[in-house]
């Protein structure tokens, strides 16, 4: 039997910090492409005038990264994952408001 152990690093990521477009190709390991795909479909907005002054959000790169396992997990297409992505940030609001007491 084969024992190995795994190191696992993460680093907290919030709506302040910025991404650019390599950037976070790079952090999702994606192509380019699929984030135009993903801009035209909704999914994630970038903010700048141009491809070469795109700057993406923290959210950005949590819907990037879940994009990614909806497709490799389940195979859904974008617009399926839009749609998922949606109803798990309404689940996420409506479980801050129970917390808080609203």
């Amino acid at each position: 039997m084969k024992n190995s152990h795994e190191l696992m690093i993460a680093t907290l990521i919030d709506d302040d910090q910025l991404f650019t477009l390599a950037d976070l190709c790079h952090a999702c390991d994606v192509h380019a492409e699929l984030i135009t795909d993903m801009i035209e479909y909704g999914i994630i907005e970038p903010h700048g005038e141009t491809t070469a002054k795109w700057q993406f959000t923290g959210s950005c790169l949590w819907r990037v990264a879940t994009v990614v396992r909806l497709q490799r997990d389940l195979e859904v297409n974008l617009a399926g994952a839009a749609l998922a992505l949606d109803l798990i940030e309404e689940l996420r609001d409506l479980r801050r408001q129970l917390r808080a007491g609203k």
